[in-house]
C-alpha cells in the first residue's frame, strides 16, 4: 500500500462551500503485472522493458525477530516479493507515478486533482451545498473503486478532510466514506511539508504574534 494524501479543498468565496481532504495510499501494494502493463502502454518495450522487469522481479524478503531472552534471532523463510516498488530507490517514486498516472483523468470532471510524488490532492468547490456533497460522494466512490481495480487501497486512518469556509458560509456536517469506512474532519493538515490551518487557528496565531510584537516594542530602540 502507498501513503496517499487525498486533499479535498474548496475555497470559500461568494457562497462557495469549501473543504479539504487528505488520502493515504501505500506503494507496497503496487502490482508488478499491472505496473509492467502500464509501462508498455506508455511506450516502454523491448530491452528497456526487460530491464524494468528484471529490476522488479526476483526479489525476496524475510522477517527476523530478535529474542532478548535467548540472545538470538528467529528468522522466517524467504518469500518472493510480488508487489511494491523498492523503498528508498530513485525509480520507486517514478514507477508509482506511472502506476497512478491515469487516476486524475477519471476524477477531474467535478474536482481538481493535484499529484506531486506520492502526495495527491483533490479540490472541490460549488456554490450549491447539495451538489457539493453529491460531487464529493461520487468522486470518493470513484476513487475507491479505481484503487480496488488497481489492487491499491485507501488508508482511512491517515485520511482526513478540512473545511475552509467564509463567515457567511459556516462549516457544516459532512460524512465522507466508502463501504462504511469514514474519514475524519480536521482543523489542519500538512501538505508537502506545509501546515495548512483553518482560518480561525491562523487568526489566533497571528493575534498572539502581534501581541508579542507590541509588548516587545518598548524594549527595542528606534532605528537611527
Amino acid at each position: 500500500m502507498h501513503a496517499w494524501r487525498y486533499l479535498h479543498v474548496t475555497a470559500g468565496h461568494q457562497g462557495i462551500q469549501p473543504a479539504r481532504h487528505i488520502c493515504n495510499i501505500r506503494p507496497l501494494k503496487v502490482n508488478h503485472d499491472i505496473l509492467l502493463y502500464e509501462l508498455k502502454f506508455y511506450g516502454i518495450s523491448d530491452k528497456v522493458l526487460q530491464i524494468y522487469q528484471s529490476y522488479l522481479g526476483n526479489r525476496y524478503c524475510r522477517t527476523a525477530i530478535y529474542n532478548d531472552n535467548e540472545n538470538s534471532n528467529k528468522v522466517s523463510d524467504w518469500a518472493k516479493v510480488r508487489h511494491g516498488v523498492p523503498q528508498g530507490s530513485i525509480f520507486g517514486p517514478l514507477l508509482f507515478l506511472l502506476y497512478i498516472n491515469d487516476l486524475p483523468k477519471i476524477i477531474n470532471k467535478t474536482s481538481a486533482p493535484i499529484i506531486f510524488a506520492d502526495d495527491t490532492s483533490i479540490l472541490f468547490t460549488h456554490s450549491n451545498l447539495i451538489d457539493f456533497k453529491k460531487n464529493i460522494s461520487i468522486i470518493f466512490t470513484t476513487l475507491n473503486k479505481w484503487l480496488g481495480a488497481n489492487q491499491l487501497s485507501l488508508n482511512f486512518n491517515k485520511t482526513n478532510y478540512v473545511q475552509f469556509t467564509t463567515k457567511r458560509n459556516m462549516s457544516f456536517n459532512l460524512q465522507i466514506g466508502f463501504n462504511n469506512n469514514f474519514i475524519t474532519n480536521s482543523f489542519y493538515t500538512k501538505f508537502l511539508g506545509v501546515t495548512m490551518n483553518h482560518i480561525d487557528l491562523l487568526v489566533k496565531k497571528l493575534s498572539k504574534a502581534c501581541y508579542i510584537i507590541r509588548n516587545a516594542k518598548t524594549y527595542m530602540s528606534a532605528p537611527s
